[in-house]
């Protein structure tokens, strides 16, 4: 057991859950009983507060720990992280003006509830809200293996459920001022994450070259390594001929999906205004800098022959370990357990954030729309808490009986889920021409095929054993009926650009084909206009108010 570095890592974690608890009086609200307040902050937060918030939210776990053990793994490919988030915040300016100003004139809380406004459809609008539901649950269960992964480098590593039991102490607290402050919790706690994280990352990316020969010593080092059959080598600081392709498809298709998830938008929703929303677009690729330091500890770790702690719950090498491993060896007791600290803390700010995203789709989507449609504020507020808790629940119970040394692939995972909204979410910004019917079918043949070719893929390639093990799949598995055109290929291409594809393929050529035979259109309840409003200072529906639904804009 590290005391020290426990010691450093359990009083920063007191000090985060007591600022979760202090967030309630934070921006006092009138009543947290309403899902504008606790679900979305009384959608109020200025520049900054929605920077740390939205930062937060998409620098996770993922980046801190998943993206450095990829590299550790298998060299350039974990690099795909890095040019995504760079094309990522241009392709979704525009886009996420236009959602903000509709849902603030209509209170949309959730993505589904636009589709519900956009298309009259109570079924699509379930879909998305499922969807995003089902894609958000193993994003959460790889903040939590990546606390566990601190939790059993500081030496918290028994076997069984006693290995798990650190991580269900971390989950009650988070539950509890989750429930307690909603978003403004993670919010606050955001600041504290993102300074500690900035500190670290930038210590470890100076010193560590003068302790290891300086950069041009350890890529070299980390070349030699992963080449190397020996050692169990199989990657390459270079892509290969194989996966330039998956490369590619895998950074353009993280960057389609990232602002699908509930969860990304949760944090535009809450920002108090369109010029917010611009100066983030371009602040925020401040964390792509970050994230590629981040990947470069992978190199740093093969480099100090750096080796993942055995899970004592599974009895197999934990990946996810790599980074705080690193920092066990090359520094200071009490410097590593500040690292540990902002990793931790890194996983709880998303997976808080993430579960209320997926607790305000469950409440307004499913709840409101189909179990108890007369539900008043106060009765979405105390179902959404509910709903929260099971939503953490669940993803705790996830990384105990699934191994996270496939952590990574949880979002790449659920990338391929939450990908196939983007036709009834994203394109339903600027066009309507896509008949409702045929985003139903369109959604339902990309979620199949997606699901059953991820389902195909085995954990173990050597043995060709188990399933889910990863988002890629070669060019020549490509078939229609027994008929394989691509036979022979080996190029690797990721799985939710193909299923998105077909998704695309289906919406367009059914459209005219269901518009021929007269299905119905469904109503539409927005205007052009609320596509650009500015938006109201209160939080009052024009359902609610009997105004028209640009009238709100225009007070």
């Amino acid at each position: 057991m590290q005391w020290t570095e426990f010691g450093v890592f359990a009083g920063l974690f007191l000090f985060v859950s007591v600022l979760g608890f202090a967030a309630t009086r934070w921006r006092r609200a009138e009543s947290m009983q309403h899902l504008d307040e606790w679900g979305l902050g009384g959608r109020k937060f200025g520049s900054w507060i929605t920077w740390f918030l939205v930062g937060g939210d998409l620098y996770t776990a993922y980046t801190f720990v998943a993206v450095p053990a990829l590299v550790f793994g298998a060299g350039a490919m974990g690099f795909f992280a890095l040019p995504y988030t760079v094309v990522l915040y241009p392709l979704v300016l525009l886009p996420l003006l236009r959602m903000w100003s509709v849902s603030r004139v209509h209170g949309y809380v959730t993505p589904a509830d636009y589709v519900r406004g956009r298309y009259g459809s109570s079924l699509l609008a379930t879909l998305i809200a499922v969807t995003g539901i089902v894609a958000t649950m193993p994003y959460i269960a790889l903040q939590l293996a990546g606390l566990e992964a601190v939790l059993r480098t500081m030496g918290l590593n028994a076997g069984g459920l006693a290995g798990h039991a650190p991580l269900f102490v971390a989950f009650v607290v988070l539950a509890l001022y989750t429930y307690q402050s909603g978003l403004r919790a993670p919010a606050l706690i955001a600041f504290v994450k993102d300074l500690l994280i900035y500190a670290v990352i930038i210590v470890a990316v100076f010193y560590l070259p003068t302790q290891l020969g300086g950069w041009g010593s350890i890529i070299d080092e980390s070349a030699a390594e992963l080449s190397d059959p020996d050692s169990g080598g199989s990657g390459s600081i270079l892509l290969g001929e194989h996966n330039q392709l998956q490369y590619a498809t895998l950074a353009l298709g993280s960057a389609l999906s990232l602002f699908l998830y509930p969860h990304s938008l949760t944090g535009i929703l809450a920002s108090s205004g369109r010029g917010v929303i611009r100066r983030n677009m371009v602040a925020l690729p401040a964390y792509s800098f970050l994230l590629g330091m981040l990947a470069l500890l992978g190199y740093a770790a093969l480099a100090a022959g750096v080796e993942p702690i055995v899970n004592g719950a599974t009895g197999e090498p934990d990946s996810n370990t790599i980074v705080p491993v690193l920092f066990d060896r090359m520094f200071s007791d009490w410097f590593a357990g500040l690292a540990y600290a902002a990793i931790g803390i890194g996983a709880l700010v998303p997976a808080a954030i993430m579960s209320i995203a997926a607790a305000n789709l469950w409440t307004r989507n499913i709840y409101k729309e189909h179990l108890r449609p007369g539900a008043t504020p106060a009765q979405e507020a105390k179902q959404a808490k509910l709903a929260s808790l099971v939503v953490k629940f669940g993803a705790v119970l996830s990384i105990v009986f699934i191994d996270p040394q496939f952590s990574i692939d949880m979002q790449l995972i659920g990338g391929v889920i939450v990908l196939q909204t983007l036709p009834a979410v994203a394109i339903a910004l600027y066009t309507r021409w896509l008949h409702r019917w045929a985003l139903v079918a369109g959604w339902a043949v990309g979620m199949a095929w997606g699901l059953w070719r991820l389902y195909l893929i085995p954990k173990d390639p050597a043995t060709g054993e188990g399933h889910f093990g990863g988002s890629a799949m070669p060019l020549s598995d490509f078939g229609l009926f027994g008929w394989q055109p691509l036979s022979g290929i080996e190029t690797q291409i990721y799985v939710g650009a193909v299923a998105l594809l077909l998704n695309l393929l289906v919406a367009v050529v059914l459209t005219p084909l269901v518009r021929r035979f007269g299905a119905a259109e469904g109503t539409d309840t927005t205007v052009e206009a609320d596509y650009h409003a500015t938006g109201a200072p209160d939080r009052a529906r024009p359902e609610e108010t009997g105004e028209a639904p640009g009238e709100v804009a225009s007070r």
